[in-house]
């Protein structure tokens, strides 16, 4: 019997390998050994427990030959055959592991009705989180193999806000138990036959724009390529003064402040309400939202329109921010629109909930919100949201571009509150101007396994 599992594993390799969380992400830059941790695994999980049912994904069938099937076949040569009609590899013992891909919401189909014991997703962040929840739900079976959740992931991609949230930032929702997740962060310092093999693979990586260099290289989840308002900033630190961070406490609305009302109508998707004041001076502030998510992210509460009328009216009559004021609605047009019966507009009306048609230019209204969002010279914007609208906070950084319309927002993304809040937006136009960046240090790049790199490397090359 020949079993090859390769070169020694790394201190971050091995800890994924004895990882027995429910729920396990691996990884944060490229390099990191994140494939071989994943072959490694399953055939360790495959040999230890016969009968077992393995699963492993990634984005497209051309990654899965090229990053695991072709090397597994050469490493579980006499003991497993592979199997390319139904794409599973069967194992002298009865175990099986099973390739499957995912590259839009139609691949999922494939997937029902199965029942896997252990499933990896390599890439992960590559995948939406409806796309890993939906594969998830076929980890089920009535044997006592262990039900495990693996990831690997890098920074960006339509994945990141969801595993960021749940692994890094460690925020759970309701039905998520925080002592079943366990996240490993790998570098490319980690991997040591890589770096001994092809130590400037730490130049390539630096040679990358910065916003991709932090996240590949260093590992960042705060900043990633491809984010859309990648200037939005979180600081706490700063949440008083108002200085370097868009994010503020919440403090009294003078009665004159004029207020706006956004809205993004959704039934199946989340509908989402967001009431915004502007001072004096023009700068504007998001008081309060209202978000029709269910607990499932990017899925909407199916409640009819009127039973949405009658809550934004509750919360305006109620909420001390917002009662007694002159609140001007601005919606999408579409709600105006009479297709076969009354418009959503006019249900709103019957509620004393009020809209005027929003100016729905997609790309002037991003730039919009651009302009709102830069910086001057003395850390201040001319936008700022109450740290209690803690959606907005958590969609708004996660927004990727668009793969067809690359200036544009992937609107398979969770955008409804985007699009309330660019609405608003347009209707307060400003100029925009040249953006100021603060002069923050560049995290990672004096830690010393890449100074013993670089090292290395021009040690070789002088020699």
């Amino acid at each position: 019997m020949i079993l090859n599992f390769g070169a020694e594993p790394s201190d971050t390799q091995k800890q994924f390998l004895l990882a027995r969380k429910k729920n396990v992400a691996f990884g944060g830059a490229r390099g990191g050994g994140k494939s071989w941790a994943v072959r490694t695994k399953a055939k360790l999980a495959a040999l230890h427990y016969p009968g077992i049912k393995i699963l492993i994904v990634r984005r497209t069938y051309p990654e899965l030959i090229a990053n695991h099937i072709d090397t597994m076949r050469v490493e579980c040569n006499r003991i497993a055959k592979y199997n390319s009609t139904n794409k599973k590899m069967w194992f002298f013992n009865g175990s099986t592991i099973k390739f499957g891909y995912c590259q839009n919401d139609g691949d999922l189909l494939q997937y029902q009705g199965d029942q896997y014991d252990l499933i990896f997703i390599d890439e992960a962040t590559n995948l939406t989180e409806h796309q890993i929840k939906v594969i998830k739900a076929t980890l089920r079976g009535v044997n006592r193999f262990p039900k495990r959740l693996y990831l690997t992931c890098n920074p960006g991609g339509p994945g990141h806000a969801y595993i960021k949230r749940v692994f890094i930032d460690r925020k759970f929702k309701s039905g998520e138990n925080p002592d079943e997740y366990e996240f490993i962060q790998s570098l490319v310092t980690d991997n040591k036959v890589l770096m001994e093999v092809q130590p400037d693979y730490i130049e390539q990586l630096e040679e990358l724009p910065e916003k991709l260099k932090q996240g590949w290289l260093h590992g960042r989840w705060d900043i990633f390529e491809g984010q859309v308002f990648e200037e939005f900033t979180d600081d706490p630190e700063h949440y008083i003064d108002r200085q370097w961070t868009h994010v503020v406490e919440p403090f009294e609305i003078p009665s004159w402040w004029p207020i706006y009302r956004g809205f993004d109508w959704g039934y199946a998707k989340p509908f989402s309400v967001g009431w915004y004041a502007f001072d004096d001076e023009g700068v504007c502030y998001r008081i309060k939202e209202f978000y029709g998510c269910s607990k499932e992210e990017n899925t909407g509460l199916k409640w009819d329109i009127a039973t949405v009328a009658r809550k934004i009216h509750e919360i305006e009559t109620n909420d001390r921010m917002l009662k007694g004021r002159n609140i001007i609605g601005i919606a999408d047009p579409a709600i105006f629109a009479e297709n076969g019966g009354a418009a959503i507009s006019d249900t709103m009306a019957e509620h004393q909930v009020y809209f005027n048609k929003a100016d729905n230019e997609r790309l002037a209204g991003k730039m919009q919100c651009h302009y709102r969002l830069a910086f001057d010279e003395n850390g201040h914007s001319m936008f700022y949201v109450f740290n209690t609208c803690k959606e907005f906070i958590r969609t708004i950084p996660a927004l990727i571009y668009s793969e067809t319309k690359v200036e544009d927002v992937n609107t398979d993304m969770e955008d409804h509150i985007y699009d309330e809040w660019r609405y608003v937006m347009m209707q307060q136009k400003i100029q925009g101007r040249e953006p100021v960046v603060k002069n923050v240090p560049d995290l990672g790049t004096v830690e010393d396994p890449l100074d013993m790199i670089r090292d290395r490397l021009k040690q070789r090359r002088s020699s």
